[in-house]
């Protein structure tokens, strides 16, 4: 048994499903492990997956922010997945990608969750002066001359403080910290992907 089994449990079947129903089709995977979603889903690019993609991982090993920096991805305790991107837009223009995503994050956790979310340009989203979400844009020119991206976006959805590595609890947050209550990550999960769907 994993550390993720149990009701919030990411399925990709009900994911998929549920944007269906909102007339959203997506190739959806979750994975119970990864190093990077962002590692994945360049794969999958590779094999010629569609615009749209989009692979969850439960817990991330490797999960890395911007600069390089590292993101901690405690099992079970947040959304950590990668979107592929097709956008009929040049290398040049691709940094309004982080700025468009960033947008569309910080209004569905106010939407869904009624926290008040501020973006730390270019990517961070903050809530009650805590940081709990992060994106991470990569772009490619592929070999037909055609932009590529993948969008990795990270939220702190149901961490407690001692989620967080020592030197993080005095700035890191989570959704369920700010409302304190617990927050289905299914639920949201699904909220972002129709949003990101309907605005990149």
């Amino acid at each position: 048994m994993s550390e993720t089994d149990g009701g919030d449990r990411l399925v990709a079947d009900e994911l998929r499903a549920a944007l269906r129903a909102n007339g959203i089709e997506k190739e959806i995977v979750v994975v119970d492990e990864a190093g990077s979603t962002n590692d994945l889903a360049w794969a999958a690019a590779e094999r010629g997956a569609a615009a749209g993609f989009t692979i969850f991982a439960e817990r991330q090993t490797a999960g890395r922010g911007q600069y390089g920096r590292r993101w901690e991805s405690a099992a079970g305790k947040g959304l950590w997945f990668s979107v592929l991107l097709r956008p009929a837009i040049t290398l040049s223009e691709s940094p309004r990608l982080t700025s468009l995503i960033s947008s569309v994050v910080a209004a569905t956790i106010k939407k869904e969750i009624g926290c008040a979310a501020s973006i730390k340009p270019p990517n961070d989203i903050y809530v009650a002066g805590r940081k709990i979400a992060g994106i991470l844009v990569e772009g490619r020119t592929a070999s037909d001359g055609s932009y590529v991206a993948v969008a990795g976006i990270g939220v702190n959805v149901n961490q407690t403080l001692d989620d967080f590595p020592e030197e993080l609890r005095a700035s890191a947050g989570s959704l369920a910290l700010a409302t304190g209550k617990s927050i289905a990550r299914g639920k949201l999960a699904i909220a972002l992907l129709k949003n990101l769907a309907n605005a990149v």
